[in-house]
């Protein structure tokens, strides 16, 4: 028994695939302008992907519809999360505390290599690591401007199993 009929369950991949390049498209696109097109072909999909299992879940109320439905929630709120997780990014306060750390154990080797008899060819390697930590932290916590980059791979893999699937409906 088939959730979908086979006119809504074609409309349905279709939205999805759509759905999933968007997606994948979040995650690649820089511009502001280009995120916020992509904001609102994501939110017309959501819509409509919504509307067309509603639509069948309230015409045959089953458990079969009502397991359909719980997926396309657990799909919509999948891109909820994603949004709230690069909404929150680290405080300023912890970029404060982080920086006077910082400072203050470079002072702390400052003084002590004052008192040392003689020279330490390794004064540069704490602020060398920390200067790296920061960089590194501050990198993954601007995901669409640093050099470290982490393609979408469960999405792009989602997409190429959907596209391989082709035409086969929804079961």
């Amino acid at each position: 028994m088939a959730p979908l009929p086979a006119a809504d369950a074609a409309k349905v991949r279709a939205l999805l695939l759509s759905y999933v390049d968007q997606r994948i498209l979040f995650y690649t696109a820089r511009d502001g302008q280009q995120l916020r097109q992509i904001d609102g072909q994501t939110a017309k999909l959501q819509v409509e992907l919504w509307s067309s299992v509603r639509a069948q879940a309230l015409a045959q109320p089953t458990a079969v519809a009502a397991l359909a439905v719980a997926g396309m929630n657990d799909v919509l709120n999948s891109q909820g999360y994603t949004q709230a997780a690069w909404w929150n990014r680290i405080p300023a306060a912890a970029w404060c505390l982080m920086a006077t750390m910082a400072i203050c154990a470079n002072a702390m080797v400052g003084f002590d290599a004052k008192k040392a008899t003689r020279k330490s060819g390794f004064l540069w390697v704490l602020p060398l690591v920390v200067s790296l930590a920061f960089f590194l932290i501050a990198d993954i916590d601007s995901p669409r401007r640093g050099i470290i980059r982490v393609a979408p791979q469960n999405l792009l893999s989602l997409s190429e199993s959907l596209h391989a699937q082709g035409s086969s409906p929804i079961r």
